[in-house]
This record gives structure tokens, C-alpha cells and sequence, in this order.
């Protein structure tokens, strides 16, 4: 019999939309025991779920965000290793993952390919006593450290920019910093990548392919398999479609409408917040009639 494991999520405050609630919710119906960590207030939380605080995993003082996008992504990153770190028979989950079957792993590690050159992080699954994990948890400790794995150039420009006494913080350094591209290569150096799990298994539809989750009657047979163990929504970018795309809700043709059904999740109920251009067309509208 396989050994039961956690899943953890992170959502730091305010309302779950109906894209948050079916993913948490699948992993639930799939026989998964789920623990939400939050540092606010939360609503729309499904049944069923522990909350927990996050503070207790990573304290909220120094939200780190990323400079480019505002994306508390690195908090993010640093906050899934730190919660590996501190539980065991435990995986972590993205909000934007749904579970299509019930997780399952005989050494704890978790983990799969999202393209051909990198292993996503949007799923993670570490033991302990892995040697990824504590390298992940040393290289985060320095908000300044240099990453290795964009080549020569790029180490030497913040080797210069360090010895000039302006050093490079990692809210400035490229997206994925701390997540995929971090998960990627200690992963490789440790020699740990050998367990990732094929594209199918938790990021069946690539980046370029994520509008087909919305596609009327489409047949998701190449991509979701009897491998598949979860599907990457692709959050942000899904969220933003629907809202500006596709009326802030999926057709119930589409494989995200069908899920929804078969979850019993009424996007009415908890809808999508406006997208940035939206609040800024309304925000332009009503200084018009001011």
C-alpha cells in the first residue's frame, strides 16, 4: 500500500476565485489531506481543507517580490522549501494545479518536466535528507546570491556589480531565479532530476498549448494520460484570458468547464477579480465623467 501524502498550498490573503477553489477541491476529492497556509484573512475556501498559519513556515516581514512584475514569487519559492524542510510525507501544490489522480511516490520525491529544459517547481515533492532541497534552502538563504546556471557573462556582471558595491538583488535578477531555473539546475547537480516524472505526467499542456483548456469539445487524449497526475492551469495567464477573453468564466464544453462541473464549483460564486487593463479602463471611464 502506498504511503499517503499532504498536500500544501500557499495563498497569501483575500478571496479564492473559482480557478483556486477546483484546484484545491480536486486534490480533496482525489483522497488528499490539504493544508492551505495564509498569512490574511481568507474567503471561499472549500470544505474540507486545514487552514494554517504561514508565519509559522516563513514569517511575513519581508515579502520578497519580484521588481519586474510585483509577483511575490520568490516568497513564494522560498516558502515551498522551507515547508519541505519543516514536514514530512508532504507535497507541495501551486493554487493553479489540478490533481487528476491521487500523488503517489515510494522515495518522496515529486516533481516533473514542464518543456525540455526545465523541471517545474509547481509541484514539489522533496524528502528531508534530499540533496536538492538543502541546496535550494542554502542558495535562497542569500537574497544576493549569484546563480551559476546563466552562464559565464552573466556571473561575471554581478561578480562586478558586487565588487563595486552594488550587488545585485535577486528581486532584480531574471524571473524563475529562485523557482524552475533554481529547481533545474541542483536538481541536475545533485543527480536528483532522475526522478522527474515525463511532461505528461504534471504539465501535460505546455505554455504555448494552455488555450486548449479552453476549447469547446476538444480532445485532451494527447495530452492528459493515464501518466497524467496533475495539470498545470497556468494561473495568471488563465485567469487573464478568462476574464478578458471568455466572460470570466470557461464554456462547460471546454476541459476547464467540464472539471468545474464535475467538482460542483459555480464560477458565480467566486469569481475572478478584474484584470489590470479592465480596473484601468474603469478607472480612465470614470475620471471621464468626474
Amino acid at each position: 500500500m502506498s504511503k499517503d501524502y499532504q498536500i500544501a498550498a500557499l495563498w497569501m490573503q483575500g478571496p479564492l476565485s473559482f480557478l483556486e477553489q477546483l484546484c484545491l477541491k480536486s486534490f480533496v476529492d482525489a483522497g488528499h489531506h490539504v493544508k492551505l497556509y495564509h498569512y490574511g484573512a481568507l474567503q471561499n475556501v472549500p470544505d474540507g481543507i486545514e487552514l494554517a498559519d504561514a508565519n509559522e513556515v516563513l514569517p511575513d516581514y519581508n515579502v520578497l517580490t519580484h521588481a519586474r512584475t510585483g509577483s511575490p514569487a520568490l516568497h513564494s519559492d522560498i516558502f515551498r522549501y522551507k515547508m519541505l524542510e519543516q514536514n514530512t510525507d508532504t507535497i507541495w501544490a501551486d493554487t493553479d494545479a489540478y490533481c487528476v489522480k491521487r500523488f503517489e511516490t515510494p522515495n518522496g520525491h515529486f516533481y516533473g518536466w514542464e518543456s525540455d529544459k526545465h523541471i517545474n517547481g509547481g509541484v514539489l515533492g522533496l524528502p528531508k535528507d534530499s540533496d536538492t532541497l538543502r541546496a535550494l534552502l542554502d542558495f535562497t538563504s542569500d537574497e544576493y546570491a549569484i546563480p551559476e546556471y546563466y552562464g559565464e557573462d552573466y556571473v561575471k556582471e554581478l561578480e562586478d556589480a558586487r565588487d563595486a558595491g552594488h550587488p545585485i538583488h535577486a528581486s532584480e535578477q531574471p524571473w524563475g531565479v529562485w523557482g524552475p531555473h533554481a529547481v533545474t539546475h541542483f536538481l541536475h547537480k545533485t543527480g536528483e532530476a532522475k526522478y522527474a516524472l515525463p511532461q505528461e505526467g504534471l504539465y501535460p499542456f505546455t505554455f504555448r498549448d494552455r488555450r486548449m483548456m479552453l476549447k469547446r469539445n476538444f480532445d485532451t487524449s494527447p495530452y492528459v494520460t493515464e501518466n497524467t497526475y496533475s495539470i498545470h492551469l497556468y494561473g495568471r495567464r488563465m485567469r487573464a484570458r478568462l476574464v478578458e477573453k471568455e466572460g470570466g468564466a470557461p464554456h462547460r464544453k471546454s476541459l476547464l468547464g467540464q472539471l468545474l462541473i464535475k467538482h460542483g464549483i459555480n464560477p458565480a460564486d467566486a469569481p475572478l477579480p478584474p484584470s489590470k487593463a479592465q480596473m484601468a479602463a474603469a478607472a480612465a471611464e470614470a475620471a471621464e465623467t468626474q
